[in-house]
């Protein structure tokens, strides 16, 4: 008598393919890293390209300084500075907190906490639209 082949695996399911970047970003070249200054720039010239406008790198390069500067400076204000479609940038005053006696949580012995001079904060505050799209 001869002996029955062995049953078949079953194939494996493909892995589906991981997501790169937001199309936004093109290529996932920088995999893991930040989005550079010159990536935004050169990404911003050929957004414009495609659109029939041609602009230097170094208009753009201006235009993103001034840009920063101009939230900064209203960041300071009473209202703060609103980036469109992403949230508002704001200085917070923080408070004045005199110095303290504490424990520590790993020995629990008694500790003494400095105290803190009133200052600013620069704060973000997401916008709700910004929020759900990620």
């Amino acid at each position: 008598m001869a002996k029955s082949a062995p049953a078949a695996k079953p194939a494996k399911a493909a892995k589906p393919a991981k997501k790169a970047g937001p199309a936004i970003l093109g290529k996932a070249t920088n995999a893991g890293k930040s989005y550079s200054r010159g990536a935004l720039v050169g990404h911003l010239v050929a957004t414009l390209e495609k659109a029939g406008q041609a602009v230097s790198k170094k208009a753009v390069a201006s235009l993103l300084e001034e840009y920063g500067r101009v939230a900064l400076e209203y960041a300071r204000t009473k209202n703060g500075a609103i980036i469109v479609g992403l949230g508002k940038l704001k200085v917070r005053e923080t408070k004045k907190r005199p110095a303290r006696e504490g424990i520590n949580p790993k020995t629990g012995e008694k500790i003494q906490i400095a105290a803190k001079p009133a200052g600013k904060k620069l704060v973000f505050r997401f916008a709700k639209d910004a929020k759900t799209s990620i």
